[in-house]
């Protein structure tokens, strides 16, 4: 391989295995999916790749895409912001941790808040 004059190659190898963008590209979370058999929801905040916007991750929630869209928009109303779904993770525009515990704890479930 160290003779090859290879320039471009479409074998998929430099594409993200979850959304299939480039790598550079790619805006997938730096989380990794947490395994949701645990029974615990994680929150996080992360800016990378956002322009320094700041988004609230919440992974680890069990069930079907119906749930998540569910819950998804009962979060946003809640916090009076936008979001999305994205891999199973649940994003909240801004820092909306204490609020996104407030109600998960109040539906329930063991939550605890990730990162810094």
């Amino acid at each position: 391989m160290s003779n090859s004059r290879l320039v471009y190659s479409s074998d998929g190898s430099n594409t993200c295995t979850r959304c299939g963008k480039a790598l550079h590209k790619c805006k997938c979370p730096s989380v990794p999916n947490q395994n949701s058999s645990d029974g615990i929801v994680r929150i996080s905040r992360e800016t990378k790749g956002r322009k320094g916007a700041g988004v609230t991750l919440i992974n680890g929630i069990g069930g079907s895409d119906s749930d998540l869209k569910k819950l998804a928009k009962e979060l946003k109303s809640r916090c009076g912001v936008g979001g999305t779904i994205k891999a199973g993770v649940i994003e909240i525009q801004g820092d909306q941790r204490q609020i996104a515990k407030d109600l998960l704890e109040a539906k329930g479930l063991k939550v605890k808040l990730a990162g810094g």
